[in-house]
């Protein structure tokens, strides 16, 4: 099968299920992974997190470039990159410059080859919102922007809470989902997390693994400290974009609400317009997603 072209921006460092899906990326044989670029607070420590995560996997010939630090106009709400604590001298990396790189880096790469490469985001969307406010034909010349974010499918009648990376930088989220694509799927909440794993499961599988995910395992001892379990938003995202099977997608058009002053950065399903301009995750089979992703990563339970 051919090889489908990914660029990857991340905050890693923060949630765990980052460098879960980074490991996933780096082992599947289906992805040509041109470069990571990285946001949110620290962005230099999240970019020697990947690319310790790329080491593990020997390829450290995957591009990475430090993004930016700070939403676009709300105060920031993840200053800090906590997992960078489990870097130390175990796993080798590279330190690397404050310097915003990214932007130039995803706007020379998408026009080097038009048509053609997957823009995968995984946390706020200020880098792509700035891509495409820089650039405005950058949008037409993606092949697809999949993004974790989001929740779409609330029961009638009753607000949720909105989702981390939209919340984190809404008016970068409000600029994405309003951009030209070709092609937008966005996999919120409503069907990340009907995929988790607790803790042990996961350390076992991890250490099963190696690879990649041996300096995972170690980010994610820090990431345990607060939590029981790992649920696998952003590897969900990133499997869909081999494995479309995996969820169902709805059409439909989805606006970011930047006024509520109880919800802010809630995404609002506009059931009655006539535009239909983006994909949405509606259902997962959690059990085909794991054993897809274990299948690419290792760490398989015996008896599957």
């Amino acid at each position: 099968m051919n090889a489908i072209p990914v660029l990857l921006d991340t905050d890693i460092g923060s949630d765990i299920d980052d460098a879960v899906a980074l490991a996933y990326l780096l082992k599947q044989p289906r992805c040509e992974l041109l470069g990571i670029t990285t946001v949110s607070g620290e962005p230099a420590l999240r970019a020697s997190l990947a690319d310790a995560i790329c080491q593990a996997a020997r390829r450290p010939d995957v591009p990475i470039h430090v993004g930016t630090e700070a939403p676009l106009l709300i105060l920031p709400r993840q200053p800090r990159a906590p997992h960078a604590e489990a870097l130390g001298e175990k796993w080798p990396h590279r330190t690397f410059s404050t310097e915003n790189t990214a932007i130039e880096f995803l706007r020379r790469t998408i026009r080097s080859r038009p048509g053609e490469i997957t823009l995968l985001t995984i946390g706020p969307l200020t880098n792509a919102a700035l891509l495409y406010a820089l650039d405005p034909e950058i949008p037409a010349l993606l092949k697809q922007h999949v993004l974790m974010g989001g929740r779409f499918f609330a029961p009638e009648g009753e607000e949720q809470n909105p989702e981390w990376n939209i919340i984190c930088d809404p008016h970068a989220a409000a600029k994405v989902f309003a951009a030209p694509l070709p092609r937008l799927i966005a996999v919120g909440l409503d069907v990340t997390t009907k995929c988790p794993l607790d803790a042990d499961e996961c350390r076992r599988r991890f250490t099963a693994a190696a690879g990649p995910l041996a300096p995972v395992a170690a980010m994610a001892e820090v990431w345990f400290r607060h939590a029981n379990r790992i649920t696998f938003h952003d590897p969900l995202a990133a499997a869909l974009i081999f494995d479309e099977i995996l969820c169902t997608l709805q059409p439909g058009h989805v606006e970011v609400d930047l006024d509520g002053a109880s919800s802010p950065g809630q995404t609002r399903l506009i059931v009655e317009s006539e535009k239909r301009p983006h994909e949405l995750a509606e259902t997962v089979d959690s059990g085909a997603f794991f054993r897809h992703y274990f299948d690419i990563v290792g760490g398989k339970q015996d008896s599957s």
